[in-house]
């Protein structure tokens, strides 16, 4: 009852802001510029009344939907900041040496990486992702193994079956996407099944590479996956807010950033309170 009174009143610009936030999920304060033709400072304002009203939730450079138990559909994400995960993707290649093993799980920009794998040399992937599975089946130089379980209408693969088949192994890399990151460090997700293949995921791999694009910064979805502690390495489009930059670097974990040329960028000291 509170989010539909917080509509009444709304002009016509905001009720169109949200009509694009419940298509794409997320909004950056530029294509909001380009799409109104208004100013940025425009566009700024009209985040901080839809956000007053509890319609929308700041997050890095932009806003979204406010909701912490559900993701954005899939169709959705595939285009969401699209050349953003593909320079991710190729990011993350560039730190994959030939005959090396990996798991890849569920996810855009996962999938953006395994496209970006395509030139290596004798790779065994182990994936609970049908979408990764589909990408790189083909390639005679991979060895693809796909983890049993319930497909979801995504081509996620989770359940007890999936985890099991994972503990089995224990490989190179994990690669891992994530659907928000907390100012504290904290990593989360929607579905608590998938959840539990990642944590399995990072149990059993040597590194730990988390790929997610910056809209991820500062999301809520309501499952901890676990703490940012907990990975090796860090690969985004864009630099983390201050809080999440000082978790990577009390950490001591590797920041790759898209905008510095795919370079390492040493996660700066956290400021003593």
């Amino acid at each position: 009852m509170k989010t539909r009174a917080s509509q009444i009143n709304l002009i016509p610009r905001h009720q169109e802001i949200l009509a694009l936030a419940r298509q794409k999920g997320y909004l950056s304060t530029e294509e909001l510029t380009r799409a109104f033709k208004v100013t940025s400072q425009t566009i700024r304002r009209d985040i901080n009344e839809l956000c007053s009203r509890g319609l929308l939730r700041r997050y890095h450079g932009g806003a979204g939907l406010a909701s912490s138990v559900e993701n954005v559909d899939y169709s959705a994400r595939q285009v969401l900041n699209h050349n953003e995960k593909i320079r991710i993707g190729q990011m993350v290649a560039q730190q994959i040496p030939d005959n090396a093993s990996l798991f890849i799980n569920i996810g855009t920009t996962t999938e953006e990486v395994a496209k970006a794998l395509s030139a290596h040399k004798n790779l065994r992937i182990i994936t609970n992702n049908l979408n990764v599975a589909t990408l790189l089946a083909d390639n005679a130089n991979f060895e693809v193994i796909v983890a049993g379980g319930v497909v979801r209408r995504d081509r996620g693969v989770i359940g007890e079956s999936t985890i099991d088949f994972i503990k089995q192994f224990k490989v190179d890399f994990g690669i891992i996407g994530i659907s928000g990151v907390d100012l504290d460090g904290t990593l989360l997700d929607f579905d608590y099944r998938e959840v539990r293949v990642a944590q399995a995921i990072i149990e059993n791999a040597r590194q730990v590479f988390l790929v997610t694009d910056h809209t991820k910064f500062s999301r809520n979805p309501m499952v901890r996956l676990g703490h940012i502690s907990e990975i090796d390495a860090l690969f985004t489009d864009d630099q983390p807010p201050d809080e999440i930059a000082a978790a990577l670097a009390q950490a001591k974990v590797r920041l790759y950033v898209t905008g510095s040329e795919g370079k390492r960028v040493p996660p700066q000291p956290a400021v003593p309170a």
